[in-house]
């Protein structure tokens, strides 16, 4: 009896109980949601595996690459519970191909999984369990809930000024600066730096000020998570070395980034005292035409502001030479500055359709960007460190 009883909670540990049936669309779509997550190419084999588990009417899917991690469930009939590795992508490619209906998975000897749909019988090898990295569990007594409209757009304005050199740490992500009447955002690679606030969000469960570093790769994750689901609000929550965002029923987790943030409050420009509004689509048309034949490698631009104009001029020995120009209501001094021209489009394939405006001191000193209207309790600053040219 003993022996019997032994062999049964060996065989449960291992998850070879485990059989369940799903429906095709609600896995596949848990599926597609974790691709971002999963590792491809990776020293450690079970990373590539999705983690399986069921119970309580569920199936709980979990992939991780040990930096990030997501979890989420669908509905399921649970005929034996248990939990079982399968190869990430070989099943998302697999049941992307199945049709339409319900999908039966079961945990076989020796790790294989059997799936069945319809008339297609197939069974792919999985992994041990036990291979698979322990997760922490989400803390609900420190969780702040926030808005996700907002938390969408302080994403997309601010992420793509994050820095992609891994050697700048600190540099990998955005800070998330929350207060309990307001929550901004910071990202620089040390060129360029975008920062933007929003006064309507409260968060009365912050005292003081809250800083939080999130990694570019968490940050892409949720912001995919937020435009594929019609939440309200999400629970953002963490402890020494781990972020939590919980969006409806999913659950991304990340590793803290640690490190100084750099202090971009002494970067942000309080005397640029020439200031010209502009269209953000004539500028953007205009920037795009005089970058054709910018320097490949630097892609300068020289804008040489004048009474009434502001011209825009490129030059290379390989491709040639352009100008254009865009009349703006400016009666100053002339002054000329160079700047990298795909620094200057993204800020403007974010702004929005509407006015910027371009403010600057002199042909030394950063310039700043600013969208005539950034949106209901939004403000939003981009500053350009000038190029030599």
């Amino acid at each position: 009896m003993a022996t019997s009883t032994m062999e049964s909670s060996t065989a449960t540990a291992q998850g070879t109980a485990m059989e369940i049936q799903v429906s095709k669309a609600d896995l596949l779509r848990e599926l597609t949601a974790t691709q971002g997550v999963v590792e491809r190419k990776t020293t450690i084999p079970i990373l590539s595996n999705f983690l399986f588990e069921a119970g309580d009417g569920k199936l709980t899917i979990t992939a991780t690459d040990l930096d990030l991690s997501l979890k989420t469930s669908c509905p399921a009939k649970v005929k034996k519970e248990g939990s079982c590795t399968i190869p990430a992508r070989k099943l998302y490619d697999y049941v992307k191909l199945l049709p339409d209906g319900e999908i039966s998975i079961k945990l076989m000897e020796n790790h294989w999984v059997q799936i069945k749909s319809g008339r297609s019988n197939t069974k792919m090898v999985g992994m041990a369990r036990a291979n698979f990295p322990a997760l922490p569990s989400f803390p609900d007594s420190s969780a702040i809930n926030l808005p996700a409209d907002i938390l969408k757009t302080l994403i997309a304005k601010t992420i793509f000024a994050i820095s992609s050199e891994e050697s700048r740490y600190t540099l990998n992500g955005s800070l998330m600066v929350m207060k309990a009447e307001s929550i901004a955002m910071v990202a620089t690679d040390g060129h360029r730096l975008a920062w933007i606030e929003n006064s309507t969000a409260k968060l009365p469960s912050v005292s003081g000020e809250m800083k939080t570093l999130v990694p570019k790769k968490a940050m892409a994750e949720l912001n995919t998570l937020l435009n594929s689901s019609d939440v309200d609000s999400i629970e953002f929550a963490k402890d020494d070395s781990t972020l939590f965002f919980r969006v409806g029923g999913r659950v991304l987790t990340s590793r803290q980034l640690t490190g100084q943030f750099p202090n971009y409050e002494a970067v942000l420009p309080r005397d640029n005292n020439k200031s010209i509004a502009l269209r953000s689509a004539e500028l953007s048309s205009a920037i795009q035409r005089v970058a054709q034949f910018a320097d490949e490698r630097s892609g300068a631009i020289r804008l040489k502001l004048e009474k009434g104009e502001l011209k825009l001029s490129s030059s290379s020995a390989e491709s040639g030479e352009s100008e254009d120009s865009l009349e703006v209501a400016y009666d100053g001094d002339a002054m000329t500055i160079g700047f990298n021209s795909i620094y200057l489009l993204d800020f403007l394939k974010v702004a929005g359709d509407g006015g910027v405006r371009l403010e600057l001191k002199d042909s030394q000193s950063a310039g700043q960007l600013r969208p005539e209207d950034a949106g209901e309790g939004f403000k939003y600053r981009y500053i350009v460190m000038p190029m030599r040219i």
